[in-house]
């Protein structure tokens, strides 16, 4: 009997605390097979380019096994097409073990692609926060959740590419920032996915001048206030009403989800309000910020992504992932 209870009071102090994985993962691409008229020209289903049930069953379970692999509680998703997309991933994850009961894609917008969430958590509502009612900025996806008693929200992002001047990233900032100032700078609020930005543009965009049309001003630095921060959890340099960007709490040569001409970038990331950095009910875990590098996502130094010809006419190979790399952290709940 005392062994008995040894071991429920082991048990007690091992699980008193929930751990929450929470990931973003930029998919790139995965399109349906239901032709939308708003599709990429190579991702026309069953068209010259081979966009057909063989590929694209091959990109779902390679995402799968991404995915499972990751096995966050709740994962951030860019880059899906439609909800019918994000249904067939969602199913092939059930065929492969992961069940994610709960999930919601903002597709109010006919967009080319989108953003979405797959939670194994219940969400007390998800609803889009639209940065303008041209199709030329993709929808905001705001999820509220309440864990034991404890409210979080998460804000699926996929700002503007480089293709465009900062102009256009700042104005999603500005429509983040707007929406999150009305919730409360103090709530537990994590704003991730890819924002097509470093996690020091205000620097490095500096050296583009087709980027800096803004004076300066950065949409991820200067507006959501991750700007002169120090490395580590430990050193943080806040402003008032600022987000802190995890990857600063990771070594810098892990700073990384793309690689463009053999450079790595950090296109995307996970900033957090500053009650989640306060050791109180929900809390990041130090040094828990990571890129998902295995080794099967690379191929001779470079991110194994999802294969085209480059001939006149592109054609899926039927190889490969995305040419992003996911993001994880975890997080505590007392």
């Amino acid at each position: 009997m005392k062994y008995l209870l040894l071991a429920l009071l082991l048990s007690a102090s091992l699980f008193g605390d929930k751990i929450l994985k929470i990931a973003t993962y930029n998919v790139e691409n995965l399109f349906d097979l239901q032709k939308s008229g708003f599709e990429y020209s190579e991702y026309v289903p069953n068209g010259p380019s081979e966009w057909n049930q063989k590929n694209y069953k091959i990109k779902l379970k390679n995402i799968t096994r991404v995915i499972k692999d990751i096995d966050a509680d709740i994962i951030a998703l860019q880059e899906i097409e439609s909800l019918q997309a994000l249904l067939d991933l969602r199913f092939v994850l059930k065929q492969n073990g992961l069940y994610y009961e709960h999930y919601a894609i903002a597709d109010k917008k006919n967009t080319t692609v989108k953003v979405a969430i797959l939670s194994k958590i219940p969400f007390l509502y998800s609803k889009e926060l639209s940065i303008t009612q041209t199709h030329e900025y993709r929808n905001i996806l705001e999820t509220k959740f309440k864990i034991d008693g404890k409210e979080l929200y998460v804000f699926v992002n996929h700002w503007k590419s480089k293709s465009g001047p900062e102009s256009r990233r700042v104005f999603s900032a500005k429509a983040l920032i707007k929406r999150v100032s009305e919730i409360g700078f103090d709530k537990n609020i994590i704003l991730l996915g890819d924002f097509n930005s470093d996690y020091e543009e205000y620097i490095k965009f500096k050296r583009k001048r087709k980027h800096n049309d803004t004076d300066g001003i950065t949409g991820i630095n200067h507006i959501l206030g991750t700007i002169n921060q120090k490395n580590g959890t430990s050193y943080i340099n806040y402003t008032k009403n600022s987000f802190y960007n995890l990857w600063y709490d990771t070594n810098e040569e892990n700073r990384y989800t793309y690689i463009y001409k053999d450079k790595k970038e950090t296109l995307d990331s996970i900033l957090v309000s500053q009650s989640l950095l306060g050791k109180k009910d929900i809390f990041y875990i130090n040094k828990s910020i990571t890129n998902f590098n295995k080794e099967y996502l690379f191929k001779k130094n470079k991110i194994n992504r999802w294969e085209i010809s480059r001939a006149k006419v592109r054609k899926h190979k039927g190889k490969g992932y995305s040419d992003h790399l996911a993001i994880v952290a975890k997080f505590k709940i007392n």
